[in-house]
């Protein structure tokens, strides 16, 4: 059991006012590798997860979303073209170093149009209630230190009938699988890291912070406590990776 004023940073613990500084320590030394690890690591199965997500998210013409913990863009980018010049994205993440990386990104793509970008905790977002018809999140609320209470910003700051999309990380089902991931996150991450990011701290890091993150069914209890109703999620990949998302009725 963790002592009280305490929080967990993959297995080691420490303050609750520290997290978030280690957090941005880590994706501070990956910002310029992020997108090549997500391919190498994910043999590049990470795009049709974010495709599915972003049709989970109902988006359209005019909508406007909030995407937090952004990183490079993935999700901002599709989004974009998605709500059109009528609607509008606010690309946000905790880390300078990645939401640059995220905006050299869009404009490489001409996206500049209907973006538009703010270093924001997912704890404390800076927007007005009833904000965004879609708040969504990717790989990235296993990081942020209460997620509760992000949860109960996401809603806050949803209009009724939005909706809050969260792609995410999970607990494999059954026990080869678990097995056989297990031995890829603490043995090959960690190498990968090493090899291509010059870091292997930062994603063994990202092993245990897997291991930490609620799993499927306490995260769909969790976003019912912060208010979001006609809960649920959708297993991918074994349950490797989760989608859950929740409504503001």
């Amino acid at each position: 059991m963790r002592e009280k004023g305490t929080t967990h940073f993959g297995f080691e613990n420490l303050k609750t006012e520290e997290k978030a500084g280690r957090v941005r320590q880590v994706f501070d030394s990956v910002a310029t590798r992020y997108d090549l690890m997500n391919d190498l690591m994910s043999l590049g199965i990470h795009r049709l997860w974010k495709r599915m997500a972003i049709e989970l998210a109902g988006v359209r013409k005019g909508s406007r979303v909030l995407d937090l913990a952004s990183g490079t863009g993935d999700l901002a980018s599709r989004l974009a073209d998605l709500v059109g010049p009528d609607g509008l994205v606010v690309m946000t993440d905790i880390n300078d170093a990645m939401l640059e990386q995220g905006r050299k990104r869009m404009v490489d793509e001409g996206q500049a149009g209907n973006i538009e970008y703010a270093q924001v905790n997912a704890e404390q977002i800076p927007f007005p209630d009833n904000s965004f018809d879609c708040v969504t999140i990717a790989f990235g609320l296993r990081n942020v230190t209460d997620k509760q209470r992000a949860l109960e910003e996401m809603r806050r700051v949803l209009k009724p009938g939005g909706r809050v999309l969260i792609l995410e990380f999970s607990h494999a089902k059954g026990a080869p699988l678990k097995a056989a991931y297990n031995l890829y996150s603490f043995r090959l991450l960690p190498l990968m890291g090493r090899i291509v990011a010059n870091d292997a701290d930062s994603y063994r890091y990202l092993a245990e912070s897997i291991r930490m993150h609620p799993n499927q069914e306490t995260l769909k209890e969790m976003m019912e406590q912060a208010g979001l109703e006609r809960c649920g999620y959708h297993n991918l990949t074994g349950g490797i990776v989760a989608i859950h998302r929740g409504f503001k009725l």
